[in-house]
């Protein structure tokens, strides 16, 4: 399902406006980003194939391994890819639908929740 960039910026945005205010208000100094397609670099650091989809990434330092020395820091970054959603999709509600667990699933990695217990709470 083709979904052109400025309707995809408006379910990220949604998607993020959706999260219970207790748990956005403790996410901090991330960006998050709209990219086409993962780049080689971003397949390396997923683990995945250049043949493999992947629908969203977190680039930084979960929560949970931050220490005392840890400031200064340029933001980290979830990057979702716009080009790899729409091909699992085949209407504008799955795409909203699919943005929104992707941004959940890389919120869970900032907050140092790993693939595993991702996909046991149904986020994987």
């Amino acid at each position: 399902m083709r979904v052109d960039r400025k309707t995809f910026r408006r379910l990220v945005r949604e998607a993020v406006a959706s999260l219970p205010p207790e748990l956005l208000a403790r996410v901090h100094n991330v960006d998050i980003v709209i990219e086409s397609r993962p780049t080689a670099r971003d397949r390396k650091l997923a683990g995945i194939g250049p043949n493999d989809l992947l629908l969203g990434l977190y680039h930084g330092i979960p929560l949970t391994h931050r220490g005392e020395n840890y400031n200064l820091v340029a933001p980290d970054k979830i990057s979702i890819y716009h080009e790899h959603i729409e091909a699992i999709c085949n209407s504008e509600d799955e795409v909203r639908e699919q943005v929104r667990k992707t941004v959940l699933h890389e919120l869970g990695h900032y907050f140092g929740i790993d693939d595993d217990r991702l996909e046991e709470l149904g986020m994987g």
